[in-house]
């Protein structure tokens, strides 16, 4: 008994971070609203659209590696994003202030932010919310393929 105890006090942090970090993505019908996270919702039609909150990297990652393998860079128009899968294309829009932006996912957020995606620096000042550190972002996914010039 009491190594059946020592079994199941040690599984318990596991199985409830497991639990915790399950996808809170429930499918609806086509126009419907979906909930991401706490401050994410999705409303989808013909392509998926999130609102949610952006921030950017540290300078402290600059030449790390992301989760898709690639070295970071402050210079490129990437972002990272827990919602889209790793290669996505999305075009970002500043609520704010309207700017717009388009960046590749090819990183992942901590599992318990509540942030929609994190941007490199220099999208980041594209957008124009460098000095705020954080706002109220749009992104709208444009598929896996590189935009075409």
């Amino acid at each position: 008994m009491k190594y059946l105890r020592g079994i199941l006090k040690k599984l318990t942090p596991v199985v409830v971070l497991l639990m915790w970090q399950l996808p809170s993505v429930v499918a609806q019908s086509d126009s419907s609203k979906i909930s991401v996270s706490k401050k994410a919702t999705v409303k989808s039609k013909k392509s998926t659209v999130l609102y949610g909150e952006a921030s950017f990297y540290s300078n402290k990652f600059h030449g790390r590696l992301t989760a898709n393998g690639e070295i970071f860079s402050q210079y490129k128009m990437t972002a990272a994003c827990n919602a889209l899968p790793l290669g996505t294309w999305i075009r970002v829009t500043n609520l704010k202030n309207g700017k717009i932006i388009v960046v590749k996912t090819n990183d992942r957020l901590h599992p318990k932010t509540r942030r929609l995606v994190d941007l490199t620096r220099t999208a980041a000042q594209k957008l124009g919310f460098i000095s705020r550190g954080l706002t109220r972002v749009k992104v709208e996914v444009l598929g896996k393929k590189p935009l075409q010039k």
